[in-house]
Order: structure tokens, then C-alpha cells, then sequence
């Protein structure tokens, strides 16, 4: 071929060319492969439009082999036979036969659910149907998965069978390619459209959680959440029991301080998490006392939960800045570490109770602690303690006391021990390791 035809043939120019009127362009016989060859591997290097390639597909097998009638039916992403790109590949001269297999598809109906068993029963119908054609077949096949069929019909019965023939095996192994093509840029874009629904879920379960932390008389606040996956089943959340109520007076007034985990992580954690939020939310207006809150919040979830097979923890407890009292109730969660100042010496606040979504008539027990200055309340999930490192160690309970420890000796803002606790926690997992599961903390200090 001279320079400026090799030009043409590599350019998509000429492939539309083709495709619209391909009775006027003329090749060699003798170099016909030769010069379709490298348009067809142009057209699968800039790959778009799956249509186009079987149509051109279709119209070099009509010029490769025109003494054949070539039907192409190929399989859709879903794996169903593809109705609207079947193509018939034949010269005019078998303008006949190629009505009779179109009308032959439209009387034959594949299933929804196709199945590639249902392939026997249309080939068997096929050749009864043309028993004056030799009709071979050959799968279209693509890192072992079938991709579609090819069906060749020829008059001569005794004719040599082009599947062996090199030109027919480069177009067949092009046309799995492509087909492989579609169906991966299907997935791609499913896998994007679903990362984009998960990425909006995440963004909109951040903004469930408290992007900051109130204002509570004679507290300092600090609280943060690290989700394992984009969406969590970690909460926690800081309620205000009086509503219709100044932001000076809210300050003084009785809050809630929950934490929570929704067994596992994910989706369905984050799900179950944003449900529960709500339900709890509504209970806590009614002023019950924590243990109250925890029975009737049960009751209200255990359906729910009880169909998606998970259950939730939960540490409930309420703070009155008047008296200093701390009141709460557990629902198995991990307790709370409480430094007591005057002491030197941590604390768990532990109450008996069952997790939530497991039992319907589970009973929870209500404490009460009264708090002095500089005490400090820790809550957590087990995020923070079950975290591993490279060795296969936890971070465990233990560590995170005599962490705790060291920093209340020391004058730190609530803020400054959230940082320093994850920084350890950093540092005990290693670099370019994630959490195995969603880490929460809430950091409660008495001035």
C-alpha cells in the first residue's frame, strides 16, 4: 500500500466510510486482508461504539468471505443474547436467505434469564430449518467466558471450513476483544455510578454526625470519627433535653452524650446506624432517664434490626452542668474510661444491659456518678481497641488506659488528647495501614 492509503485506512474517517457506503471503496483481492486489517485494529485501539464495530466487523467478513452467509449474534453485558446487534454478513446474491433468518429470530424467542444451554435447542432448530446450508458454529470467546456465536452457512456441503482459516481467526479473536471491551466499560461504569451513590451516602452520614461539638457549661469537648470504609457504623451525638430554649441557656441545661456501633461496617452498618440516629433522637425528647431511653429504644428497633440480622451497642448517659451528675446506661457497649482527678487513677462506668435488636424484653440498669473538676470521661468504640498491627497485635484496652493515663497528668485540652490518642493509634498500626473497623472517640473534660 502506498503511504497516503495507510494513512486512510488507520484514520476512523475511513471506517465511517465504509461503514456508510462500503460498495464504494475498492480494495486488492490479493491485499484486501492486508488493508482492513489495520482499520479494524485502529478501531478496537480507539474503541467506542460497539455498534459500529460489528456492523464493521460484519461488512469485512462480507468482503473477506463472500461465498458465506455469516450471522454474529453477540451477548449483551447482562450475558443475554443481544436482539438488536445481531448481524447478517452476505452479499446481495443471499438477499433471500438473509430475510428468511430474520424472520426465523423474530419467531424464536430467547428467555430473559438467558442461559447458554438454550444455545442447543436454537441450533438444532436452525439447521432443521436451512438443512440445505452446511452450518457451522464457533463461540466467541474472551478470557474463557463466552462472549457470543458465530453461525457460518455455506451451499457447498463439502467446501473447506474457514474457522481454521488465519484471516477468519484474527477478525473472530478482534470481535472478542471488543465484545470483552463493551462489557468491561459497562462495568466501569456501574462500579462508578455505584461509588458515586456511596460517596453521596458518606457525605450525607457525615453531616449526621456533629460537625461540632456544643457548648456545655463547665465542659471542654472533643470528638471525632474515623470511619473504616466510606460509610460507617460508628455515632455518637451530644442532645440538648430542652428544646425552644436560648443557646445561653442550653449551656446550663441537661444534655445527652451517646456512642454507639452498629455491628460490622459498610453500608449496611451505615444504614442501620442513620435509622437508629432517628429513633433516638425522638426518645431522648421525652426526658425518660437513661436506662428508660435504652429499654424503649429497643423495643422500637428490635424489628428492624432483628431482619437484617445485626445488632447495635450503645452507651447512653446524660450530663447535668448544675450538679455535676452524670447519669447513664449501657447496652454492652465498651465502657467509658473515667479519669478521676482526685485520685490519680482510671475508672470503667459499666451498667448491666443487653445489646440492642437481640432480646426483646432486655432490661437496662441506670448509674449515676458525680463529677469533679478536672475528671474526664472517655467514650469509644472498639474500633480504637481492636485495631492491629503488623505483628497481628491488638491496641487493646489496656494500652489505651495507660495512654489515657499519661495524658491526664498532663495539662491538655479535650482536643489536644483526641489528636494525641489517634496519633498513637497511628503510629501502633503502621504506615499505609487502615482501620479494620470504624474508630470513634468523645472526649468529656470537666474544667
Amino acid at each position: 500500500m502506498k503511504n497516503n492509503q495507510n494513512e486512510k485506512l488507520f484514520s476512523n474517517k475511513l471506517i465511517q466510510k465504509f461503514l456508510d457506503n462500503e460498495s464504494s471503496v475498492t480494495f486488492d483481492n490479493k491485499y484486501k486482508f492486508a488493508e482492513l486489517a489495520p482499520s479494524l485494529t485502529y478501531y478496537l485501539k480507539s474503541f467506542s461504539n460497539i455498534n459500529k464495530l460489528l456492523d464493521y466487523i460484519s461488512l469485512i467478513l462480507k468482503h473477506l468471505f463472500p461465498e458465506k452467509i455469516i450471522l454474529i449474534m453477540p451477548l449483551n453485558y447482562k450475558g443475554e443474547i443481544w436482539h438488536e446487534n445481531i448481524k447478517i454478513s452476505s452479499n446481495n446474491q443471499f438477499s433471500e436467505i438473509q430475510d428468511d433468518i430474520n424472520g426465523f429470530f423474530n419467531q424464536f424467542n430467547f428467555s430473559k434469564n438467558f442461559k447458554i444451554k438454550e444455545m442447543i435447542t436454537f441450533e438444532n432448530t436452525l439447521k432443521n430449518k436451512f438443512e440445505k446450508y452446511k452450518i457451522e458454529n464457533k463461540k466467541i470467546l474472551s478470557r474463557g467466558k463466552c462472549r457470543g456465536f458465530i453461525y457460518i452457512f455455506s451451499l457447498d456441503l463439502l467446501g473447506e471450513s474457514i474457522t481454521n482459516d488465519s484471516n477468519f481467526i484474527f477478525i473472530h479473536n478482534c470481535l472478542a476483544v471488543g465484545l470483552e471491551n463493551y462489557c468491561l466499560l459497562k462495568e466501569k461504569k456501574k462500579h462508578e455510578n455505584v461509588d458515586r451513590e456511596i460517596s453521596t451516602g458518606a457525605e450525607i452520614q457525615s453531616q449526621l454526625l456533629p460537625d461540632y461539638c456544643p457548648t456545655i457549661y463547665g465542659v471542654d469537648l472533643a470528638a471525632h470519627c474515623r470511619p473504616a470504609l466510606q460509610l460507617g457504623g460508628d455515632y455518637y451525638d451530644f442532645m440538648c433535653l430542652k428544646t425552644n430554649i436560648s443557646e445561653k441557656r442550653k449551656e446550663k441545661a441537661r444534655w445527652a452524650l451517646v456512642v454507639g456501633d452498629v455491628m460490622g461496617k459498610g453500608i449496611p452498618a451505615g444504614l442501620l446506624m442513620t435509622m437508629l440516629r432517628g429513633m433516638l433522637r425522638a426518645e431522648v425528647l421525652t426526658g425518660l432517664p437513661p436506662d428508660r431511653i435504652l429499654h424503649d429504644l429497643n423495643q422500637l428497633a428490635i424489628n428492624d434490626l432483628d431482619q437484617s440480622h445485626r445488632f447495635v451497642t450503645l452507651f447512653y448517659s446524660d450530663y447535668d452542668p448544675r450538679t455535676r451528675k452524670l447519669r447513664f446506661a449501657n447496652a454492652a457497649h465498651n465502657p467509658p474510661l473515667l479519669w478521676k482527678s482526685s485520685d490519680q487513677k482510671i475508672i470503667k462506668l459499666d451498667a448491666e444491659g443487653f445489646v440492642l435488636g437481640l432480646q426483646k424484653d432486655a432490661k437496662y440498669n441506670c448509674c449515676e456518678i458525680k463529677l469533679n473538676e478536672n475528671d474526664l470521661v472517655l467514650y469509644y468504640t472498639d474500633g480504637v481497641i481492636d485495631t492491629s498491627n503488623s505483628l497481628g497485635q491488638r491496641f487493646d484496652e489496656e494500652r489505651l488506659i495507660k495512654i489515657l493515663t499519661k495524658l491526664c497528668k498532663q495539662s491538655y485540652t479535650s482536643q489536644e488528647i483526641l489528636n494525641k490518642i489517634f496519633k498513637k493509634l497511628d503510629d501502633f498500626t503502621g504506615q499505609n495501614r487502615e482501620l479494620e473497623d470504624d474508630a470513634s472517640i468523645v472526649v468529656f473534660q470537666l474544667k
